[in-house]
């Protein structure tokens, strides 16, 4: 039911702090999906007001359960600093788990950090290979990195 209110479908009128009610009913049962909507929600502040720490909470508690979203988003969280100390070597963590579980956004934001040299020492050839994997998975700004490194002489096709 929480999708249908959070997206107004199936005859449903859309409304946010009835989904938001309805997932957090469902985290109460522990169900990893409303965990990470849940998260969103207090992320974005959809349904609910803002909460960035109350949003990191759900997103651990996903994690630890292996959601390979809530993985990704805890670690932009812990890379930004919002509800949580930043933290760079977490927020590595966190992608790298995204990352080996397959998440083509996982794979970029890893890819980014390498790039960066964000919570690992730079390497232009392992930021190459977690982009060129999540622009195999269709992630456009994978694409763009990739780009980029080979306009700046990084990389020689």
């Amino acid at each position: 039911m929480a999708i249908l209110y959070a997206n107004g479908l199936g005859g449903v009128e859309h409304d946010q702090f009835k989904a938001y009610g309805l997932y957090m009913e469902a985290v109460i049962r522990e169900v990893l999906p409303a965990m990470y909507e849940v998260a969103l929600m207090l992320e974005r502040g959809l349904g609910c007001l803002q909460n960035f720490s109350e949003a990191a909470f759900w997103y651990e508690e996903g994690a630890k359960r292996g959601n390979l979203e809530c993985f990704n988003n805890l670690g932009v969280l812990y890379k930004e600093g919002h509800g949580v100390e930043q933290n760079e070597a977490k927020c590595f963590i966190c992608f790298s788990r995204a990352a080996e579980g397959g998440l083509a956004e996982g794979l970029y934001n890893l890819g980014l950090l390498y790039d960066q040299g964000i919570g690992c020492e730079m390497n232009n050839d392992t930021a190459l290979e977690y982009c060129r994997k999540a622009a195999y998975k269709g992630h456009e700004k994978a694409k763009e990195i990739i780009k980029g490194l080979q306009e700046d002489g990084k990389i020689v096709f």
